[in-house]
């Protein structure tokens, strides 16, 4: 047993680490969504005036304080977002270390503390998946199957981290829980297209109809709802039903068809449209049948990161805490009256959060439930 000193010290260490990768992590959270290189430039730069910031100017956590959120250069604001997630990395890297840090206890396998690897990268990963899906609702591969493949690597260095002594069962072990979390996702947002797959609106007065191109994407207004088209195309073979009073596509002008729109085509009375080669068609509709997905498959790739680190056990407890995280929070926001909140809420936090209680305290939870719900006698 090493001096407190030593157990002070590492815990700093482990703050001032993960705050310095929480800076980084800012870089990935807000350059990955625009296809951005995370190497080039190297150093950070502002968003609104892309000035590269200095070394002096980019100490994690202190900077954003002293200079009280906002460029050095410009003056322009710089979002609370960049302190938060400098400390939020410190904060988790600090309370890995102290769960790891035991040497032996209870539960724990000798010299536990070489898991704080594997861990303080699987909680980096959720803290860019999290941020990124709350305001893309996307979580990018490099995320998802770039996480599920580090963690077989690591598991197959560091084979405690499955709870095992050898390479090749730690390795397989990790493998099984990609693979569990993956299926059991996989089937959830098959049976969720099966139940909830369409959502047919109708209206009692014809509400005005846009679709306009800008490049690869478009937009697409329905009455005073405005929406991206990409959203409703996330495997590429769904289809988007329009009745119309009228259409017109380009000029020409249609009366009283049903439209039915792809990703690529619109199709109606025998003919089709290359929609790359449409600039915009506008009409009113009576009826509106929309494509939606339970849940996007960046959700299923990550819970096969998650089972990759954690094993198929920490999968379960994962979907199921999920599930009732973003169903509190899902009536929550209906009953303070911001139903349009819970219209579409990103599940990636949610499992990132799971996972995180898991680790924390997931067996202990388990054994209590099972203690709390079975008879006496058993």
């Amino acid at each position: 047993m090493l001096p407190p000193f030593y157990d002070n010290l590492f815990a700093a260490f482990a703050f001032t680490l993960g705050a310095c990768i929480g800076s980084f992590l800012n870089v990935c959270i807000y350059r990955l969504p625009l296809g951005l290189s995370v190497n080039e430039p190297k150093r950070s730069f502002c968003p609104s005036c892309k000035y590269q910031i200095p070394l002096h100017h980019n100490i994690p956590l202190f900077t954003w304080l002293f200079l009280r959120g906002r460029c050095a250069n410009c003056r322009a604001r710089i979002s609370f977002r960049y302190f938060g997630v400098e400390l939020l990395t410190g904060l988790l890297f600090l309370g890995i270390w102290l769960k790891v840090w035991t040497w032996g206890a209870p539960g724990w396998p000798p010299q536990a503390w070489v898991l704080a690897l594997p861990y303080w990268i699987m909680a980096a990963l959720f803290i860019v998946a999290t941020f990124i899906d709350f305001e893309h609702f996307i979580i990018p591969d490099e995320i998802t199957i770039g996480g599920t493949i580090a963690g077989v690597v690591l598991s197959f260095a560091i084979p405690t981290l499955h709870g095992q002594t050898s390479n090749f069962a730690g390795g397989l072990w990790s493998l099984v829980g990609a693979g569990a979390g993956y299926g059991a996702l996989w089937l959830v947002v098959q049976l969720g297209k099966m139940a909830f797959g369409k959502k047919r609106l109708t209206f009692t007065k014809p509400e005005p109809l846009s679709w306009v191109r800008r490049g690869d994407e478009a937009d697409l207004r329905v009455g005073e709802d405005a929406m991206l088209w990409s959203e409703f195309f996330h495997r590429g073979n769904e289809q988007l039903l329009l009745r119309c009073l009228w259409i017109e596509i380009d000029g020409e002008r249609f009366e009283k068809v049903g439209v039915r729109c792809e990703c690529e085509w619109l199709h109606f009375g025998g003919r089709k449209w290359e929609l790359m080669k449409v600039d915009e068609f506008r009409g009113e509709v009576t009826e509106v049948t929309l494509p939606r997905e339970a849940m996007g498959f960046g959700d299923v790739k990550f819970i096969a990161c998650i089972g990759a680190f954690l094993g198929w056990k920490a999968v379960a407890f994962t979907i199921m805490s999920a599930s009732m995280f973003g169903a509190v929070i899902g009536v929550a926001t209906i009953a303070v009256g911001r139903r349009e909140w819970s219209t579409k809420l990103p599940f990636g936090p949610y499992l990132a959060l799971g996972a995180l209680l898991w680790l924390f305290a997931g067996p202990e939870l388990v054994r209590w439930y099972w203690h709390f719900t079975m008879p006496a006698a058993l």
